[in-house]
């Protein structure tokens, strides 16, 4: 490499690299500029999702603002090394970088440009999916469930639109770069076929977790059982169900080899109690005092929206060892079936501690039949029994 060049003869290149890099300051200038103008006219428009659009647009402008310096970083590189006249390098002329930058290049930087704000407004109109399929105002437990299933979906849509779109994004740079991208398409075929073949156990959780989803099934926040395993969803992917026990341990399980799943929390809950009185008490005036306690938290405003219903109750259940078995249950919205039936509970023992219904505590009864007393006992009758006759030969 031969360097034959004075600064005469660099001040025209420089010149030219002066403009390139005010005509990037410009463009990154008037795109700031417009990104904002949207941005806001956006916000207007939806005042609920004004975060989301300012950090997305804070993040369109910080990919304009690196694709412009990279472009003018290669184009400064070039520039420089054009006007010092850099010999050995063909490929290295202006005339042909220039082509290249105005050519594939320029469509390069559109793709990925158009891949990024198409990623960004999918991702936009797939958050305010919610708007449209929640409504404002209903009941409580319809809101809640409506809000779980659109949560799932979209992160689901997220997932896989920003796959799709980086991935045709991929394709067509390549194709710019003068790579044939046939093999590339007809490999993915094949690699598609044998994953169908050796990864069946993949295959099935994918396919598992996509009608898991598109059967609303189960929802990100919902309590269920799955396989003997219990605890809050915490997400819903295509292959795993990821679960968060109460003691904080975290449950992975494969959406393919789910074989049982009890969910407890989809569109209502019931909380069940198996309340125990002595058999001394009147059953019909113990079911009097749980209704009563049961309206009264009703109309209590702390707990009123979160309960569905009057206390049902089923009756008597079963008589056990030391009590009699009344069975109850209160319908409540999702997830606040335990919150419910805490308080409810709470305040069943304190009226009965008041009515003075007993609540009784295990307790055992033993019987010493005659054909069989223990030694203590035998001992003691005998003792009496000598008595007695020593105190008729004294008194005879």
């Amino acid at each position: 490499m031969v360097l034959h060049r004075t600064l005469e003869d660099l001040l025209p290149s420089l010149v030219v690299l002066a403009g390139v890099l005010g005509g990037m300051y410009l463009l990154f200038r008037v795109s700031k500029r417009a990104i904002r103008k949207l941005a806001d006219r956006m916000k207007e428009e939806d005042r609920e999702h004004a975060e989301e659009i300012k950090q997305w647009a804070d993040q369109l402008t910080r990919f304009v603002l690196h694709s412009i310096l990279f472009v003018a970083g290669v184009a400064a590189l070039f520039i420089i090394l054009r006007g010092l006249g850099l010999q050995g390098f063909p490929a290295l002329s202006w005339e042909r970088v220039a082509d290249w930058l105005l050519g594939p290049g320029l469509r390069i930087l559109l793709v990925l440009s158009g891949a990024f704000v198409l990623s960004r407004v999918l991702h936009l109109l797939i958050a305010r999916m919610p708007l449209l399929v929640v409504p404002r105002e209903g009941p409580l437990a319809e809101l809640a469930e409506r809000k779980k299933r659109t949560d799932t979906i979209t992160r689901m849509l997220r997932m896989l639109t920003t796959a799709v779109v980086m991935v045709i994004a991929g394709l067509i740079v390549l194709r710019e770069l003068g790579v044939d991208i046939t093999p590339i398409l007809t490999g993915g075929a094949i690699a598609g076929l044998a994953v169908g073949f050796g990864a069946q156990n993949l295959v099935r959780d994918v396919i598992s977790g996509f009608f898991l989803i598109l059967e609303n099934q189960v929802r990100v926040g919902d309590v269920v059982q799955i396989n003997g395993k219990g605890g809050l969803v915490e997400n819903i992917q295509l292959r795993t169900i990821v679960l968060r026990g109460l003691d904080g341990t975290v449950h992975i399980i494969p959406n393919g080899a789910i074989n049982e799943l009890s969910n407890m929390t989809k569109d209502f809950s019931y909380y069940v109690i198996d309340m125990g009185v002595a058999y001394k008490e009147d059953t019909d005036r113990v079911v009097a005092v749980m209704q009563e306690v049961a309206e009264e938290l009703r109309r209590d405003p702390n707990y009123a929206p979160r309960i569905l219903g009057p206390l049902e109750v089923l009756g008597v259940d079963a008589f056990a060892d030391s009590a009699v078995i009344i069975k109850v249950r209160i319908k409540t919205v999702p997830m606040e079936q335990w919150n419910v039936g805490r308080e409810l509970r709470r305040r069943i023992k304190k009226a009965f501690d008041a009515r003075g219904i007993e609540i009784p505590f295990p307790h055992l009864s033993v019987y010493m039949g005659e054909a069989s007393k223990p030694f203590a006992v035998e001992v003691a009758e005998h003792a009496a029994r000598e008595r007695n006759q020593e105190k008729l030969r004294g008194d005879s």
